[in-house]
């Protein structure tokens, strides 16, 4: 097997497809506060370096970054996570109404902070320190519950279920078992909107896993593991093409999933699917941040995916938009007009 190619007009087709798609991101919503100063000495008290503030800004991150790109894309996300009752929570409520995400899904829990973190950089974006407020127990009782319930209040109306598990408590077994029941039960909106073929009887699960919970995923659509995921998954060395091959498919067995795309980094993505095998080069032009990038891949794959793209087809989508992503520091977003410039 091999991967089709992707023509221009193809893919442009598809892109344009991904107005008003509708997706639910159900995972961990962070908030990426930056405080941005500048290094001109080193503290008499200890051997660290002495940052003069500058400026502040905010950004989405974790499950609402993924939920942001998916808005700047063109389509209209649903957001189901935990939050705090801090300002953190009403900061996070702030900007996903501004990026243009519906955040009635989010389950507040006072037990908790709000996943926060607060990261120094210096005016030339190199990163001095880190700070991270959290507590990443599991959802348990009236809160899982609430997740619940709101997966299939939400699920029921979108094109593709979408998870992004950043192990802080958003993500366990029913939140999982939830999603599933929606995905087998659920119309598939998009294949009949576009005009494409039926998938089944079932609507795309796609998942942006943690190897910790790599059992509860079986029956996803899609999974998309870094190489080092996979290698932690599999226990194999994943170097060469050959070997990224040998982990993705066994990365499938032990996961029960229809597909895998490995993400690589420089080396770019390799795909292991039913009707469809094989490397995406990577397209980064200048790599600046990595930072989200696995967000936006995530995100352009279910858009794809809701437009009636096979696959393949939306993998080699999601490579050319983390090619755009990579060039922008911290958690970025691209437009479906910039990803439609770079094909």
């Amino acid at each position: 097997m091999t991967l089709p190619r992707l023509d221009a007009s193809r893919a442009r087709d598809l892109v344009g497809r991904f107005a008003g798609q509708r997706v639910l991101v159900v995972g961990d919503a962070m908030l990426d506060r930056f405080i941005v100063g500048r290094v001109t000495r080193i503290s008499p008290e200890a051997p660290v370096p002495v940052v003069r503030f500058q400026s502040e800004h905010v950004r989405l991150g974790g499950a609402a970054n993924v939920a942001h790109n998916i808005a700047a894309l063109g389509g209209k996300p649903s957001l189901v996570a935990i939050v705090g009752a801090d300002a953190a929570a009403a900061r996070l409520r702030e900007q996903l109404e501004a990026a243009g995400v519906n955040a009635s899904g989010l389950v507040d829990d006072r037990s908790r902070p709000t996943t926060e973190k607060v990261r120094i950089v210096t005016e030339r974006n190199q990163q001095v320190a880190r700070l991270d407020y959290e507590q990443d127990g599991d959802a348990a009782g009236e809160i899982q519950q609430a997740l619940v319930d709101r997966v299939e209040r939400f699920g029921s109306d979108a094109s593709v279920l979408l998870v992004s598990d950043y192990l802080k408590g958003t993500v366990t077994r029913p939140v999982l078992e939830a999603l599933l029941a929606v995905a087998a039960s659920a119309p598939i909106a998009a294949a009949r909107s576009s005009g494409e073929r039926d998938r089944g009887s079932r609507i795309p699960l796609i998942v942006d896993p943690k190897i910790p919970h790599l059992a509860a995923y079986a029956g996803a659509t899609l999974i998309t593991p870094n190489h080092h995921e996979a290698e932690v998954a599999t226990h194999l060395r994943v170097r060469t093409d050959g070997e990224a091959q040998q982990a993705a498919r066994e990365f499938r067995r032990r996961a029960n999933c229809d597909a895998v795309l490995i993400t690589r980094g420089d080396q770019g993505m390799w795909l292991s699917a039913p009707d469809s095998e094989g490397a995406i080069p990577a397209v980064a032009r200048e790599v600046s941040d990595v930072t989200g990038a696995g967000d936006t891949v995530v995100a352009t794959l279910s858009l794809a995916l809701a437009a009636g793209a096979t696959i393949a087809e939306a993998a080699m989508l999601a490579n050319h938009a983390a090619g755009i992503v990579v060039g922008k520091f911290g958690p970025a977003t691209l437009t479906a007009g910039e990803l439609t410039e770079l094909l």
